[in-house]
């Protein structure tokens, strides 16, 4: 019988890859780099090919873009789970204060 945190992991993992699976998530903290960098990603992909997280505003996702591989922001994690870190604006360490 799964625990309660299992569930909860598994359900919590399955939600972020099917998110994954179909669009690139594009990670930024705000900054006038990283909506630089988001205006650039969405004109060059497409609105409907890419999840914006502010994760200066959203800070429950910092966990998650860490543990996809995110070391700063801006960063754009692909479908197939590569993190692309641009145009360096902030470490996680800086955005999670």
């Amino acid at each position: 019988m799964l625990g309660f945190l299992t569930i909860f992991v598994l359900q919590y993992c399955i939600k972020y890859k099917l998110q994954t699976m179909s669009k690139s998530i594009f990670y930024h903290a705000g900054c006038p780099v990283c909506i630089s960098a988001e205006h650039d990603i969405i004109e060059l992909a497409g609105a409907e090919n890419i999840e914006v997280v502010n994760i200066g505003e959203d800070r429950s996702r910092i966990n998650e873009a860490e543990n996809a591989g995110v070391k700063s922001v801006p960063a754009l994690l692909t479908p197939k789970g590569n993190v692309l870190h641009l145009n360096f604006g902030a470490s996680m360490a800086d955005v999670k204060g």
